[in-house]
């Protein structure tokens, strides 16, 4: 059987380049007459970090913080995301109405970005790869490489040219 992405997770880093893998998205989107989900992964906060703060400011006041600003850094990442999409689409109106939905989730961005597209259960991942040559990759891996090794669903890599 010949295979329809009618759902669609594009993952992005939120870097300029990353509006590439965005254009993949929509080109098979119209294709297929997809929906496409935008999401983006916070990173964790490195445990010295967070041991740091939570020292100099105190547990309890990092905590609530936390749980104040939380929201509504999700929410400003979120309405970036929204703003990109219409800007990326502004000379494609009819193509607005394809983005279903932006996403923000905090944690490991490879393994978020696979647990999203299973509980969406979407058709295909569409996202960027910096490509930041060997000796970078053998230390710190690829959140494109990562999922593409976690990932059940097929995955479209596009190269971000830097």
């Amino acid at each position: 059987m010949i295979p329809e992405y009618k759902k669609i997770l594009y993952a992005t880093d939120l870097t300029p380049n990353a509006a590439r893998a965005f254009r993949h998205a929509v080109s098979l989107a119209r294709r297929y007459d997809s929906r496409i989900h935008i999401v983006h992964a916070v990173p964790n906060t490195e445990a010295a970090v967070v041991n740091y703060v939570a020292t100099v400011m105190g547990e309890d006041r990092l905590g609530e913080l936390e749980r104040e600003r939380g929201d509504e850094i999700r929410q400003k990442i979120r309405d970036r995301l929204a703003r990109f999409a219409r800007e990326e689409l502004a000379d494609h109106p009819e193509d607005a109405g394809r983005v279903a939905e932006v996403h923000v989730v905090h944690g490991n961005p490879a393994v978020q970005i696979v647990e999203l597209a299973e509980d969406l259960d979407a058709d295909l991942i569409v996202m960027g790869s910096h490509g930041q040559g060997a000796l970078r990759h053998v230390f710190l891996g690829s959140v494109a490489e990562r999922v593409l090794r976690k990932s059940r669903r097929p995955v479209l890599v596009s190269r971000l040219v830097e």
